[in-house]
């Protein structure tokens, strides 16, 4: 099976102009793949001084999006739900994307993703289910 590079995938993640747009940091990870970081401040904040839910979301959407890519599969979301258990202060520490495929199907994929802090806490966790619309590298055989 092919698989994208880190490269690729990275690449992925900036020709979202809305990540880009929002200054959400691209990391490349020690397994060859990426996440998303955010230093919140007033940018991306509503009006009580936090994160607003909706960067949350595009980043854990994105985020998830990419895992489905670093499987060779191209994919639009269908569903996504998004649970808040602490609010990501401007100034705060960086969060981070933690994204995990939970179904690799042929025409649909199911996913999580966790908003971390570096010592671990759980900001907000979203579930999504997304349609296979095709793949990013063919071979020969497929």
């Amino acid at each position: 099976m092919l698989k994208p590079t880190q490269e690729q995938i990275i690449k992925f993640f900036h020709e979202n102009s809305v990540i880009d747009y929002m200054e959400i940091d691209v990391v490349p990870t020690p397994d060859g793949e990426a996440r998303l970081e955010l230093s919140a401040d007033s940018r991306h904040a509503n009006l009580y001084s936090m994160a607003h839910g909706g960067v949350l979301t595009t980043m854990a959407d994105t985020a998830m999006g990419a895992k489905c890519l670093a499987l060779n599969k191209r994919v639009v979301t269908i569903s996504l739900t998004m649970e808040f258990m602490h609010a990501v202060m401007t100034n705060a520490p960086k969060v981070f994307t933690e994204a995990t495929v939970l179904h690799d199907g042929r025409k649909t994929m199911v996913c999580e993703c966790k908003i971390l802090d570096a010592k671990g806490k759980l900001y907000a966790k979203a579930n999504a289910t997304f349609f296979v619309i095709g793949r990013l590298l063919c071979d020969e055989n497929t």
